[in-house]
C-alpha cells in the first residue's frame, strides 16, 4: 500500500540510498578510465569510452524498461492494483531477455554501423572493437536489470537497488584491477569484468524483487497478456524510447564529433565525462524519488500531493546542483590527475574544466523534470520536449562546432540540457491536470 504522507524524510529515504548506489557507477567509469590510463597512451582510454558509448548507445534504446516500470508500477500502486505491480515486472523482463538476445544476434552489423560513423584512429577502432565483442554477451542481464531497478524505485525499496548496485560495481572494479593491473589483459579485461557483474547483479535483483511473484501474479497469462495493458505498456515505452534514442544520439554524436579532433582531445573528453556521469547519477536519486512520489499521485488523483511531490523533490535536486558544482571547481583537477597520466590529456581536460562545473547548474531542471513527467507517464509530451531540445542542440553544433572546435562541442551540449528544462517546464500544467 503506497504511503501518501509526502514529507522531507520521505524524499531523503527513496533519493539518498539511489544517490549512494549510483556514486559507484561513476567510480566505475573513473576505474575503467584510470586502469586503462596507467599504460600510459591515450588509444586505450579512448577505446574504453568509444566501446562504452557503442554500448551505452545499444542498451539504453531500452532504458525505457526502467522508466517506463517505474512510472506504470508507480501509478498501480497509487491505485492500490497490486496484482498489477507485480504483472508489469514480469512484462518487462520477458522484454529485457529477448531485447538482450537480439542485440547479441545483430552484435555485427551494429558494431559494423558503429566504427563507420566514428571517425577513430585505427589503432582506437582495433582496441574499441576487442571490448565489445566481449562485452556484448552481457546485454541480456543488462536489459533487464533495468526492470528490475525501475520496480524497487517505484516501490520505494531503494535500500535493495543500493545494495543491487553496490555488489555489481564493487564487484566490477574489484575485477577490473584483477584482470588488467594484475593479469594485463588490457581493455578486454574490462569488458570481461562488466560482463561477470551484470550477470550476478541480475540474479541478486531478481531475489530483490521476490516479492513481485510471490503472490502468482505474474504467471497469470490473462493478466500479463491483457491487451489494454500492453497496449499501454506499448505507448510508454515506445515513447520513452524514442526520446531516449535522441537523448543518447545527441551524447553520441558528442563523443564521436570529439574523436574527430584527435586522440587527445577524445580522450580528454572522455576524462570530463565521468564529471557528467556523477552529475546525472547524483541529481537522479531525486529525480527517481520524483518518479516514485508523482506516479504514487496521479495513481491516486492527489493533485495536490503531486504539487507537492514536485517542489519538495525539487528542492532537493537544486541543492545538490550546487554542490556538485563547488565540488568540481575544488577538487576536479586533482580528479583528472588520477584518472589519467598522460600530460597532455590532463592539460587538455583541466582546459575545458570549466564546463562540468557549469553542467549541474545547467541541466538540473532537465533531471528533475524527466522524474516528474515519468512518473505521470507524460511519455509523449516528453518526446516532444526532447525533439525540440534536439534540434536546438543541433543547431548550437552547426554553428559553434567550425568557429569555437571542442568549445563549441560543449557549448552545444549545454545548450541542450537547457532546452531540455525550458521546454519541459512549460508542459508541467498538464501534469497537474492528469491527477485532477
Amino acid at each position: 500500500m503506497a504511503d501518501t504522507g509526502l514529507t522531507h524524510r520521505r524524499v531523503l529515504a527513496i533519493a539518498l540510498p539511489i544517490v549512494l548506489s549510483n556514486a559507484t557507477v561513476p567510480l566505475l567509469g573513473a576505474v575503467d578510465t584510470g586502469v586503462v590510463g596507467q599504460m600510459g597512451q591515450a588509444a586505450p582510454i579512448g577505446a574504453v569510452g568509444l566501446g562504452a558509448v557503442v554500448l551505452s548507445s545499444i542498451y539504453w534504446i531500452f532504458g525505457f524498461l526502467r522508466m517506463g516500470t517505474s512510472g506504470m508500477v508507480a501509478q498501480a500502486r497509487g491505485a492500490r492494483d497490486e496484482a498489477e505491480v507485480g504483472a508489469i515486472l514480469a512484462r518487462a523482463l520477458l522484454i529485457g531477455g529477448a531485447a538482450g538476445l537480439a542485440a547479441i544476434a545483430l552484435q555485427g552489423p551494429l558494431f559494423w554501423l558503429a566504427f563507420r560513423v566514428a571517425p577513430a584512429s585505427a589503432e582506437v577502432e582495433r582496441l574499441a572493437r576487442s571490448y565489445l565483442s566481449l562485452r556484448i554477451w552481457g546485454a541480456p542481464a543488462t536489459i533487464s536489470a533495468y526492470a528490475v531497478t525501475g520496480w524497487l524505485i517505484a516501490t520505494e525499496r531503494t535500500r535493495g537497488v543500493l545494495v543491487l548496485q553496490l555488489w555489481m560495481n564493487l564487484a566490477n572494479i574489484a575485477l577490473d584491477l584483477w584482470f588488467v593491473l594484475g593479469l594485463g589483459w588490457g581493455v578486454r579485461g574490462v569488458a570481461g569484468a562488466t560482463v561477470i557483474a551484470d550477470w550476478s547483479g541480475l540474479i541478486l535483483g531478481l531475489w530483490l524483487c521476490r516479492g513481485a511473484f510471490a503472490g502468482g501474479f505474474w504467471h497469470d497469462a490473462r493478466r500479463l497478456f491483457d491487451r489494454v495493458k500492453l497496449r499501454r505498456m506499448v505507448q510508454v515505452n515506445g515513447d520513452i524510447m524514442l526520446r531516449t534514442v535522441l537523448l543518447q544520439g545527441s551524447f553520441t554524436a558528442f563523443t564521436f564529433l570529439g574523436a574527430g579532433f584527435g586522440d587527445r582531445i577524445l580522450a580528454a573528453n572522455q576524462v570530463l565525462m565521468q564529471f557528467l556521469e556523477i552529475t546525472a547519477f547524483a541529481l537522479d536519486g531525486f529525480a527517481f524519488a520524483a518518479e516514485s512520489l508523482v506516479g504514487q499521485a496521479v495513481g491516486a488523483r492527489a493533485r495536490a500531493e503531486l504539487r507537492r511531490a514536485a517542489v519538495l523533490t525539487g528542492q532537493w535536486g537544486a541543492g545538490g546542483a550546487l554542490a556538485l558544482a563547488a565540488g568540481f571547481a575544488l577538487i576536479g583537477p586533482g580528479l583528472i590527475d588520477v584518472m589519467t597520466t598522460d600530460p597532455a590529456v590532463r592539460e587538455t581536460a583541466r582546459a575545458f574544466l570549466p564546463w562540468v562545473v557549469a553542467a549541474p547548474l545547467i541541466g538540473v531542471a532537465s533531471w528533475m523534470f524527466d522524474g516528474i513527467f515519468i512518473g505521470a507517464t507524460m511519455t509523449r509530451a516528453m518526446l516532444g520536449a526532447m525533439a525540440i531540445s534536439v534540434a536546438c542542440y543541433a543547431v548550437a553544433l552547426l554553428t559553434f562546432l567550425p568557429i569555437w572546435g571542442n568549445t563549441g562541442l560543449w557549448a552545444a551540449l549545454m545548450v541542450l540540457n537547457a532546452a531540455r528544462g525550458v521546454s519541459m517546464a512549460t508542459l508541467y500544467p498538464r501534469v497537474e491536470r492528469r491527477a485532477a
